[in-house]
């Protein structure tokens, strides 16, 4: 018979052994060796039949070892030394309370510095902190994970939001055929690391978000607590709910339109509020920072700016102008059709009654989301507008980004345009090998220095010793390999009888390349079997032989994935092959970490500059993984030609079919006269030294950078610092600021349609001829139609132009001197050498303003 409801029960833990709990429910232990290993010792068969999750641990072990525990001293020793490890390592003073003080102390003596945010709000639709919380997907989420974890050792007061999805992600599975098959386990919150807000009564705490018919959706609270980072997610799974409002926070990306709109509504505005009454409950400060991680949870922004309105009596303008001033967005996307959209008539239908966000028009919602097409509501352009500050993922992203959004800022330059970038970065306490860390005197302390690794100790490490460890985890991947193929096969309906061939796929003392990540077309998961018989011969070689272990999922409405996915598999069902390339099915966290430690060699080959970053290759970098990849993302700015392979990419070719096939050639030519040659070039030791050169290179110089602590601190003094700043300057003295910069944009709009550059003239100084360097001397006469010379920029602006056109490009810009009467005048040097032209522009000038591209106005001469 089949249980009518499901349900978990905590273990009672005996006294002694109280201060478990607290480390099993902070999940610092995920990243934390010691913590990992007091309760591997617990019982270290059952630590490995739950997957390695205390909680689960704690549940099934049998009672009479707890009971044995409780009176063992040593075991309580360890106990007790690590819950005081904790408390320390939450409590105490880390890298940002140290730079706090550095700031005050230097405001004392009068330098300037700008004070650090008190608190940070982040937001994201998921959270991949670890397979015991399954509340991600793909990268985002493993990204959004890295940031609490980097954020929690450096000590930044962030407080983390998003939905609990009660079926998670989907679980994948194979048919018979290789057609992806997906499950939705249901879990029981009460089963993961999560404790529910409640009020002094007992009863949850709720958060409300209208609906449209006079209907209310209700959230619960669920907290994870991230080392120091509370994370805080919304659980629509309440009684009073209608039957379809509580299936909101069912599935992680499920779901139409309708349902999405409701998911990123409760995220955004349900997510702001659930802040509002966690910060109220325990004393947190109040965020001065809303981080929006990607475009799904910007409706906060329209709450923030309902508080303003309704608890401040500020207008629409100067409301959005307090609440622009602490947003930071960061997207994620590099393609526009990556970007959520949902028709206009929808949006009206959720705000248009105007008891969703009460007090805010929702004619001004709907052109906060305006795009090119009128009938479509754009969430990334809303974040963009509702954020004073933006970025993009990698270097290469920020360009793309500053180009695909440059609409926005129509008369600008894509170089002008106000998106800048941080590099993402991955927690290496999370996805370096212990064994690496401990190799290379790496530690959770090092996340808080400029290296976040230990390089000083790597020096003495021999390259035999280092062979050694690479060595042992491969070997260790192959035995995960073969343990998930026979489940594999045994879940698409094989017989164990028939499958004694899996006890002998992969070896331990093969060339291993990794290839695992989401299925999205760009991402090109069959490139590699652009010419089979080709790979064919790189997987047999009798002398250089490679392997290939390939992973992923595709979305469960993307048939086109799930074609490519059984591309892969009936490749490797071939008895020919099928002991050198497999499929793994259910890519997760703990899939993942034996891919990082054991590949030698990580492939990545999307469609340039398709990837915004993917930092699945800095993982396998971490553990002295090699990279080949196509220059995209991150690897475009910390490829080196010393730490792994660029893919060469055949640029200015239109044709997908013909580009795929070039850059597959380029695969193969590099994996047989490369890769392989420099892997099996062994000395009289066995070892291959020129590979290890690459390996020690690698270690040393992506170590550090490719850190989520370096990415955090990066976030910290370009983004959160000065946001807050901006916040504080608008808000204060009874939101002065905010008034006169709405106020002047309200002068702005009422000019600058008859604001005009009259005319303008190039002089040269002193030279018949120009010279690259030269001085020249631009004067222009400009018609302000009111405004004051101190409330504009008149700047002139040269750059090269082409034979056939006259548009500028390679742009440098000098501020105009104003002379009176109009006139304006300024000497520059020529920036370049052969055809130059330039231009004399206008723009708005304020010390709010955080760019003087902010508000997308701009006159140019005519």
């Amino acid at each position: 018979m089949r249980a009518l409801r499901r349900f978990t029960v905590r273990a009672s833990l005996p006294e002694p052994l109280s201060a478990l709990s607290t480390l099993a429910t902070n999940l610092r232990w995920t990243w934390h060796p010691p913590t990992q290993e007091l309760f591997t010792s617990i019982d270290p068969r059952v630590w490995s039949e739950v997957g390695g999750d205390p909680l689960r641990l704690l549940s099934v072990v049998d009672a009479g070892r707890l009971e044995s525990l409780a009176r063992d001293e040593q075991f309580l020793l360890k106990l007790h030394a690590l819950a005081s490890d904790l408390e320390r390592y939450v409590e105490g003073p880390r890298w940002y309370q140290r730079r706090q003080d550095e700031i005050a102390g230097r405001r004392e003596h009068g330098a300037p510095d700008t004070p650090l945010p008190t608190s940070v709000a982040y937001f994201s639709m998921e959270f991949g902190v670890h397979e015991a919380l399954p509340n991600y997907s793909g990268g985002l989420g493993i990204l959004a994970g890295d940031h609490l974890k980097a954020a929690s050792d450096l000590g930044v007061p962030l407080i983390a939001v998003g939905l609990l999805y009660r079926s998670g992600y989907f679980r994948q599975s194979l048919s018979l055929d290789g057609w992806q098959v997906e499950h939705y386990p249901v879990l029981d919150p009460r089963g993961l690391p999560l404790e529910l807000l409640t009020e002094p009564s007992g009863l949850p705490l709720l958060v409300h978000v209208a609906m449209p018919g006079d209907r209310m959706l209700r959230a619960k609270i669920w907290k994870a607590q991230v080392g120091r980072v509370p994370l805080l997610l919304l659980d629509s799974d309440v009684e009073q709910n209608d039957e379809d409002l509580r299936g909101v926070t069912d599935r992680l990306y499920g779901g139409d339109q309708n349902h999405r709109i409701r998911q990123e509504i409760l995220a955004g505005i349900g997510g702001v509020r659930a802040v509002r009454t966690f910060c109220e409950l325990t004393g947190h400060a109040q965020p001065e920072v809303f981080h929006t991680n990607e475009g799904h949870a910007g409706f906060l922004g329209l709450e923030r700016i309902r508080e303003y309105i309704t608890n401040d009596g500020l207008d629409f303008d100067q409301a959005l102008t307090a609440a622009r001033a602490g947003a930071v967005f960061t997207t994620h996307t590099p393609v526009p059709a990556g970007i959520d959209r949902f028709p206009v008539d929808l949006v009206q239908h959720y705000f248009g009654a105007e008891n969703l966000v009460p007090g805010v028009n929702t004619q001004r919602i709907l052109a906060l989301g305006a795009e090119d097409n009128p009938g479509m509501f754009n969430m990334a352009h809303m974040g963009l507008r509702l954020a004073q500050r933006a970025n993009g993922v990698s270097k290469l992203h920020g360009e793309v980004s500053r180009d695909m959004f440059r609409g926005l800022w129509p008369g600008f330059d894509a170089t002008e345009v106000p998106i800048g970038s941080v590099t993402n970065g991955v927690h290496g306490p999370t996805w370096a090998a212990t064994e690496m860390s401990r190799l290379l005197g790496a530690s959770e302390a090092d996340t808080q220095t400029s290296t976040g690794l230990g390089i000083g100790a790597f020096e003495p490490v021999t390259d035999a010793g280092l062979w050694e460890l690479r060595s042992t985890l491969r070997g260790r991947l192959v035995n995960e390999v073969r343990r998930r193929l026979r489940e594999s096969w045994l879940q698409r309906g094989a017989s164990a009888l028939e499958l004694g061939w899996t006890d002998s796929v992969f070896d331990p003392d093969v060339l291993t390349v990794g290839f695992a990540r989401r299925v999205p077309t760009y991402k090109r998961l069959t490139l590699m079997l652009r010419d089979p018989e080709r790979l064919r011969n790189l997987l047999l070689h009798p002398e250089r032989p490679v392997q290939l272990v390939v992973a992923g999922k595709s979305h469960p409405a993307d048939d086109g994935g799930k074609a490519l996915i059984q591309q892969i598999v009936r490749y490797a069902d071939d008895a020919g092959v099928r002991h050198r390339i497999v499929f793994l099915p259910d890519y997760d966290m703990s899939m993942a970490r034996y891919l990082y430690w054991g590949c030698d060699v990580w492939l990545n080959n999307p469609m340039r500059p398709l990837e915004a970053c993917g930092t699945s290759g800095m993982k396998a970098a971490l553990n002295g993984g090699l990279n080949l990849s196509i220059r995209d993302g991150w690897w475009d700015e910390l490829y080196d030609g010393s730490n792994g392979w660029a893919i060469p990419t055949a640029d200015g070719v239109n044709d997908p079919i013909r580009r795929d096939d070039l850059e597959a050639n380029a695969l193969y030519e590099l994996l047989g006269s490369q890769v392989a040659p420099l892997f099996y070039d062994r000395g009289e030791d066995g070892v291959p030294t020129r590979w290890m050169s690459m390996v020690r290179h690698t270690l040393a110089s992506l170590g550090p950078v490719v850190q989520a602590s370096r990415m955090v601190r990066e976030y910290v003094e370009t983004y959160y610092a000065p946001a807050a700043a901006s916040a504080q300057n608008v808000v204060g003295e009874g939101y002065r600021g905010a008034k006169e910069l709405s106020a002047y944009r309200h002068r702005l709009r009422a000019s600058w349609t008859r604001v005009r550059v009259l005319d303008s003239d190039l002089v040269l100084g002193g030279s018949s001829v120009p010279v690259l360097g030269s001085p020249v001397i631009v004067r222009a006469r400009v018609e302000l139609a009111g405004l004051e010379p101190s409330e504009v920029d008149v700047q002139v602006v040269l750059g090269k132009v082409s034979h056939d056109s006259d548009e500028l490009k390679d742009i440098v810009s000098a501020p105009m001197t104003y002379a009176g009467n109009g006139n304006y005048e300024a000497e520059v040097p020529l920036p370049h050498a052969g055809a130059l032209g330039y231009t004399v522009r206008v723009l708005p000038r304020h010390g709010l303003l955080a760019t003087s591209a902010e508000l997308g106005r701009v006159v140019l001469a005519s």
